[in-house]
């Protein structure tokens, strides 16, 4: 193991950083910093949240910059401004003993013109998230075309929120001479885009497993009805009293319904979503990192970027769409060499994605049951009897007033006056769970009853008997992804209960299922004038079903249906599918199996 000394930084460095306990460097560390030090190629480093980045590529930063001069010559991209304001207040505490050194950070949220003095006062480094960055190049303040360093930091978090746009406009206007490192926790395909467009034969650094979950931590799902999920996350919580942990929503309200639920049922807790101001943000953080709160409920995007120490648990109170993010979310317990627990409480349909999750992280998941009333009393009693065992009495406080209570106490037994006091501080659970049901969901060798089953007999498959196939007018052109689908749906008909199935996005228009019980609702919420980017939402039962809906998605995306103006709502799709529904049969499914690949290459061709 390669110390810090060994790194060739200079004093001034070394002095901070063994100021900050810095003895060992992690991994990526020790990888990355030599490499920064000694060559100008450019980098990628893949890696986990939590492993130490910002200082591997900070401290060799900080020692190459020159200090007399005032032009910027790093800039670093980060996705959120939580981890702006982190990564610069890291930097500073590395760069305190170099004199006149300076980190400025810009992010959206806070006054700009307040970051446009500090620019014209000069720096070496600049932090900022895209959006800020773009902004002030436009305005002449930033001047990026001389800069020596690029860092792109949680590179994939940065395209998962949609800068793609601004990266690209950032980068074109960089120097080509520039060194540019990048570090990611996984590599998806934008990532290589990026990398095969403004990178010059980087060198690539893994730490870990590409793609792969944290080490130390333990990956578990519990499964119930998507009606129980939230009765699930509290039993949940109940059964690990010394929580501390982060519980991840899908959307902002279910972020904030959680969150009241959890407050209104007595714990300590409260959300993290998008319709927080900064000041209200930054109280909910505070609260959290200080632990006195144990749960904090967010959702994907209003957590990017946070630095919280120690967590306990990370709870996935939904599977994200996008089961990259999955990382991400698990990679926020078990850091610096702690262990940790990822949750998700998922529905009977899911298994298919913990599978998924699986090949991803390269782990296995462990079924857990959700526990009983009787086993969540008896965890919470033998809690509560460790913190009286360990409660300190050498102060000798109350020595005083013990005669009066002993002689107060004196008729009851020792054992009733242990049955007092647990039933005084103990009855709440006891009622509460007196006559809980038990949430876990019978699915014989593990396969969902209400998935596609292979019907030997018909020699086709069944559809899925508990949920109702919908299309809806909108598609990819119109924005529409998995996640805003979702959104709409629960916005529009106020159920956050409501179990939404498989989803698929085409260019113009889209599927999705819904659990028979909330059909009507549906169908109700999408009566009147509803509106999604300005375009009137069309919302239908999706008929005919099975082979015939997916000869109309493959013909429609390999340019087979002619008039492509037209949506398939109820009024122009019945037509097209009986035609489809004839062909189907004329060709026989050897034929449409051909036609559907051969359309969706060339539909994929074409994107």
């Amino acid at each position: 193991m390669m110390l810090f000394d060994e790194m060739d930084l200079n004093e001034s460095i070394l002095r901070a950083v063994k100021e900050l306990g810095f003895q060992e460097p992690t991994p990526v560390q020790e990888k990355v910093i030599p490499r920064i030090l000694q060559s100008k190629q450019d980098l990628i480093s893949l890696a986990q949240t939590g492993t130490g980045k910002t200082a591997a590529f900070g401290l060799p930063l900080i020692q190459q910059a020159d200090s007399d001069n005032k032009s910027i010559q790093s800039l670093v991209l980060c996705p959120t401004r939580e981890l702006c304001i982190q990564i610069s207040s890291d930097l500073k505490k590395y760069s305190k003993y170099i004199e006149d050194f300076r980190i400025i950070p810009v992010y959206g949220g806070a006054s700009i013109d307040t970051q446009i003095r500090s620019l014209k006062k000069g720096g070496q480094i600049v932090v900022g998230t895209p959006g800020r960055v773009l902004d002030l190049i436009g305005r002449k303040i930033l001047k990026v075309n001389k800069i020596e360093w690029l860092v792109l930091d949680e590179a994939d978090e940065m395209l998962n929120m949609g800068f793609k746009e601004e990266l690209d406009k950032i980068l074109e206007g960089t120097p080509e001479g520039k060194q540019t490192l990048l570090f990611s926790a996984t590599m998806p395909k934008e990532i290589r885009r990026i990398t095969n467009q403004y990178m010059h034969q980087p060198e690539e650094i893994t730490v870990g497993t590409k793609n792969a979950g944290a080490e130390n931590v333990e990956h578990e799902y519990f499964v119930t009805h998507a009606k129980n999920r939230y009765e699930a996350l509290k039993r949940i919580a109940d059964m690990n009293p010394d929580i501390y942990g982060i519980v991840f929503c899908r959307t902002r309200q279910e972020t904030k319904d959680v969150a009241n639920k959890f407050m209104n049922d007595g714990y300590n807790a409260d959300a993290l979503h998008g319709d927080l101001s900064q000041s209200q943000r930054d109280y909910v953080m505070n609260r959290f990192r200080n632990k006195h709160l144990q749960m904090l409920v967010a959702t994907d995007v209003a957590a990017r970027g946070l630095d919280v120490h120690n967590l306990t648990h990370v709870i996935n109170y939904n599977l994200p769409d996008d089961l990259d993010a999955y990382i991400h979310r698990s990679g926020r317990t078990g850091r610096a060499g702690k262990s940790g627990i990822s949750i998700s409480i998922v529905h009977t349909r899911e298994f298919g994605r913990i599978k998924s999750l699986e090949r991803i992280i390269k782990k296995s998941f462990v079924r857990k049951s959700i526990p009983g009333g009787k086993e969540i009393c008896k965890k919470q009693l033998f809690h509560l009897i460790d913190k009286v065992e360990k409660v300190d009495v050498s102060s000798g406080q109350i020595d005083e007033f013990l005669p009066d209570i002993v002689k107060k106490l004196d008729w009851i037994s020792k054992e009733d006056l242990i049955k007092h006091f647990v039933s005084y501080e103990f009855n709440r659970f006891l009622s509460y769970y007196k006559e809980a049901p038990d949430l876990n969901v019978d699915i014989s060798s593990g396969k969902d009853k209400t998935s596609p089953v292979w019907d030997k007999k018909k020699g086709s498959k069944r559809s899925r008997k508990n949920y109702t196939r919908f299309h809806i007018n909108l598609g990819s052109k119109n924005n529409l992804n998995a996640t805003r689908l979702i959104g709409l749906i629960l916005e529009e008909t106020k159920n956050r209960e409501i179990d939404v199935g498989k989803i698929d996005i085409m260019k113009g228009f889209s599927f999705f299922e819904v659990d028979k019980q909330s059909e009507s609702d549906l169908l109700k919420a999408f009566s009147g004038m509803v509106k999604y980017s300005g375009k009137k939402v069309t919302v239908g039962i999706s008929r005919p079903e099975s082979a015939v809906d997916r000869y109309r998605e493959t013909s429609y995306q390999g340019k087979r249906y002619s008039d492509k103006s037209k949506e398939f709502t109820d009024e122009n799709s019945r037509d097209f599918a009986k035609k489809s529904n004839s062909d189907y049969k004329k060709r026989g499914s050897s034929d449409f199996k051909k036609r559907g690949k051969k359309g969706k290459k060339k539909h994929r061709g074409q994107s």
